[in-house]
This record gives C-alpha cells, sequence and structure tokens, in this order.
C-alpha cells in the first residue's frame, strides 16, 4: 500500500474519530427531537388558537425548512469540517451519483422549494388532487401530506404539483364554499323548497353567514324523468366542518320536504311495483 493510500485513510479517519462521531449522532438527535417538539408546540397553539391554525401550520413549515437545512451545514462545516480538497472532491462525485439515483427526489426538493415561495395552496387547504382530496397538514422537502376525509393519509410527491393541476377550496382562509344538490318534481312548489332550503342554511350552526347564500335552478333527468335541480351554495365557517355542515343541511331539508309535501323525482317509480302486487 503507498503512502498516498495510507495518507488517505488518516485523513478519512481523523474525519470520522470518535468525537465526532458522538457529536454527529448528538447533532441529528437533536434535528430530530427539535422538529418534533416544533410540531408538538404547534399543535399546542392550533389547540389553543384555532383562528390562527394556518398561520401557525405555515410558519410551523417555514421553520422546518429552514431548521434542516442549517442543520445540515453546521453538521458538515463544523462537526466533519473536511479539507477544502476533499470537500469539493467528495461533493463532486456525491453530486453525479446522486443526481442520477435520486433525480426524482431532487425535482421532488425543488419542486418543495416553488411550492413554498409561489403558494398554489397553503398547509390547512381543502385540496382536489386528481381523485384524491383532503386537507393539506405539510408540505415538506420532498412531498406533501395530505388527510382526506376518510382519515387516511395520502403522501404526493412535490414535483407532481408542479405538473398537474389541483384545486384549492378555501385558498388559505377558514370558511369555504359547500354545495349541496337537491331534486324536485316538475310540479312541486319550488319557491317554497327554496325558501325551505334557504331556512335550514341560515339556521345552521356551521353556516358562515357573513358570506352570501345562494340557490340555483337547472333541468336534470332523474330515472328517466326530468326533475328541476336546486343546488345550494352557502359556506362553512370553518373547513372541518364541511361535511358536517353538508350532512346537517341534507337532512334538515329532506325532512321539511316530506313534512310539507314538497314533490321528488322518482317517487312514482318506487310506488308503481307495489300498486301491480
Amino acid at each position: 500500500m503507498d503512502n498516498q493510500t495510507l495518507e488517505g485513510i488518516a485523513a478519512f479517519g481523523d474525519l470520522l474519530d470518535l468525537g465526532k462521531i458522538f457529536w454527529l449522532i448528538l447533532a441529528v438527535t437533536g434535528l430530530w427531537a427539535s422538529n418534533k417538539i416544533i410540531r408538538k408546540v404547534g399543535e399546542t397553539l392550533m389547540e389553543k388558537l384555532p383562528s390562527k391554525r394556518f398561520m401557525i401550520l405555515q410558519m410551523a413549515t417555514l421553520f422546518t425548512f429552514a431548521w434542516y437545512i442549517f442543520g445540515t451545514y453546521f453538521v458538515i462545516a463544523v462537526i466533519i469540517n473536511p479539507p477544502r480538497e476533499m470537500l469539493l472532491a467528495v461533493g463532486g462525485s456525491a453530486a453525479v451519483a446522486m443526481g442520477i439515483a435520486l433525480k426524482d427526489v431532487a425535482a421532488s426538493v425543488i419542486a418543495g422549494l416553488v411550492l413554498l415561495f409561489d403558494r398554489p395552496f397553503q398547509v390547512g387547504d381543502r385540496v382536489n388532487f386528481g381523485d384524491t382530496y383532503g386537507e393539506i397538514i405539510s408540505i415538506g422537502l420532498r412531498s406533501v401530506r395530505l388527510n382526506t376525509l376518510d382519515d387516511n393519509l395520502v403522501t404526493i410527491p412535490n414535483a407532481r404539483f408542479i405538473t398537474d393541476v389541483v384545486a384549492s377550496g378555501n385558498a388559505g382562509a377558514l370558511d369555504m364554499m359547500v354545495v349541496c344538490d337537491f331534486h324536485v318534481a316538475l310540479d312541486a312548489d319550488i319557491s317554497q323548497a327554496q325558501s325551505l332550503i334557504h331556512e335550514v342554511i341560515v339556521t345552521s350552526r356551521f353556516a358562515y353567514l357573513k358570506k352570501p347564500v345562494s340557490l340555483t335552478l337547472n333541468e336534470v333527468v332523474i330515472a328517466e324523468r326530468l326533475a328541476l335541480q336546486i343546488r345550494a351554495k352557502a359556506y362553512v365557517l370553518d373547513v372541518h366542518y364541511e361535511k358536517a355542515f353538508q350532512s346537517d343541511v341534507i337532512e334538515r331539508v329532506s325532512r321539511l320536504f316530506i313534512e310539507r309535501g314538497i314533490k321528488r323525482p322518482g317517487r312514482e317509480l318506487a310506488i308503481a311495483p307495489q300498486m301491480a302486487g
């Protein structure tokens, strides 16, 4: 073994002596623990200040980005502290190898930075991405985590958001529009039906009444018969109550339609077999 090889081994041994290994493990553990503490503090603040939930989530995400970047620099430059020549040589080789092996991950990391500053959506938004709908709970360096309404955690690489279409329901606001469709027969009392729907919405405990409630009519085909569709558009006061608001409105309107005798489409088809029997 020649002198140059021996010198290289000795230099590598100096870089990773027991003291540096100890501090390296300590630093990595500290980064991990700090991130956990930040998330826990954020969750506690969100429980105490629900109206500031989105702002707290966004600040926690920004802090996590900055903390990981600073921590990586600290580990390499301060703890390992490699010679300049070795840093350039290893960095160049690693960049080529990682660029080939991790090009998708690198694309997602770059896309994550784009998402952070371009902000097509924010942490806390309800978004529709492809066939997946739910709330953004974190925007990381590599991926976005989305919690569906069925309480499934979906992880989507950041790069997909750069090229695909994503729709945000609330765009950083606590309130969000909720759409409920009701169908009545052509000869039903339309004015009464609309009045009942409007009354139910404005009396719901989940409604955000600082924004307007609108009702629109449209002819549709149901069970091979023409019917009228009444589409109600209203705002829920917090996106977390989206489905509770929708269920509350539909349940109460359906009950009132039965009590007031509002004709529904397809009812004749449902009772015809009983009469024939």
